[in-house]
């Protein structure tokens, strides 16, 4: 057999990096110009030691780990290489700079690429009236279940007094700044971002209206959060701020109502819901939580009342002219508390679970709803 050249190695681990993508990002490393240097010494034959240099984004790049064990793998699997060394180093400021302005299409300055009219993604603010009843679990579960079945997806915590999406999909550090852009951290497929991420433990934030607008702008703007086909916003209980901020910000996104089944948690719902005649969303549908508790026998017991979530659905149908549907209800199941307490939302920690499967249901019905023509650029020129 004919040595393979030390050029052919460094060229075939090259293509093989191409397959290596950043754990951030979740773009190929190549695309990204992170690769600096392949060289191979040696040949086939005796079996090639491969050295590969690598930029990182930034110096203390908390995935680097990661990055290294890919690099090493992928390199490690081309023909004729037998041994790999992977030296790091960290982008020149010209480098993050041509980097940002890749990420961003093009520009370098931060924009919100999901009020673009060119913009795929669907955008669903998780709403209540009162908290309490569920509504972060409800996102966390939904993020979860869509990511397991393939699609890109994007969670913002929009809760910022009451944020909690950080420990429910078990995310325990903060974003990667590259300068003036956010890389946020992936928990189980799903790019996230919470004030959670930057507030000491046990501190309260404390801020007005203006801070509250300004910081959800910049979560949607700032973090770089690729091609995204849905991002789900977990929104504060009632009609504040937020609430009017996502409308201005994200004037295409859809509002999902949460709601349990008493009357007094209902009412509420409605005004949360309703909140969109002013606002010009829609209102994807209803769903009702904490539903019943499920009997040894098979029974059902309603602690909470009965008819709550059909109740919001109903009267939202008539408010805004147009079907409001229920999309689920989800029983009571200590795995929906137990997985968000762990970090491991119930739809991946126990799929087979009643709750479990009413949110997987519910998450695959939002993802395959068809997104209106409504802001799109169609690319027709008059005559």
């Amino acid at each position: 057999m004919t040595p393979t050249s030390p050029t052919t190695i460094e060229t075939d681990v090259r293509e093989a990096l191409t397959r290596v993508l950043d754990p951030e990002i979740r773009r190929p490393i190549t695309e990204l110009d992170m690769v600096r240097s392949v060289s191979a010494a040696g040949d086939g034959a005796t079996g090639a030691h491969v050295t590969v240099g690598i930029d990182l984004t930034v110096a203390g790049c908390p995935m680097k780990s990661t990055l290294v064990k890919d690099v090493t793998a992928a390199a490690s699997a081309v023909a004729g290489v037998a041994s790999v060394d992977v030296e790091l180093g960290v982008m020149t400021p010209d480098q993050r700079a041509a980097l940002r302005t890749r990420l961003r299409g093009g520009t370098g300055e931060p924009v919100i690429p999901f009020a673009q009219p060119g913009s795929l993604t669907k955008v669903y603010a998780v709403a209540s009236g009162k908290g309490g009843v569920g509504k972060s679990s409800v996102t966390a579960n939904l993020a979860v279940a869509m990511a397991a079945d393939g699609l890109n997806v994007g969670v913002v915590d929009a809760d910022i007094y009451g944020f909690s999406i950080p420990r429910m999909l078990g995310v325990d550090r903060q974003p990667t700044r590259v300068d003036n852009m956010l890389l946020p951290p992936v928990a189980h497929g799903v790019k996230v971002v919470s004030i959670g991420m930057f507030v000491p433990e046990g501190q309260p934030v404390v801020w007005r209206g203006p801070m509250l607008h300004r910081a959800l702008e910049q979560f949607l703007s700032d973090v770089y959060w690729g091609d995204l086909d849905v991002l789900l916003l977990d929104l504060p209980p009632g009609t504040g701020d937020i609430a009017i901020s996502v409308a201005q910000l994200l004037p295409r996104s859809e509002v999902l109502v949460v709601t349990t089944p008493q009357a007094a948690a209902a009412e509420v719902a409605e005004r949360a819901g309703s909140v969109a005649t002013q606002t010009s969303q829609s209102v994807v549908g209803v769903v009702e939580n904490m539903s019943w508790l499920t009997q040894p026998d098979g029974s059902r017991l309603h602690l909470f009342g009965e008819g709550g979530g059909a109740q919001v659905s109903a009267r939202l149908g008539e408010v805004l002219g147009t079907e409001v549907p229920l999309l689920g209800q989800v029983p009571l199941d200590v795995a929906v508390r137990e997985g968000g307490d762990s970090g491991t939302p119930v739809a991946l920690s126990d799929p087979g679970s009643p709750g479990a499967a009413v949110l997987r249901e519910v998450a695959r019905g939002l993802a395959s709803r068809k997104r209106g023509l409504a802001g799109m650029q169609l690319g027709v020129t008059p005559a």
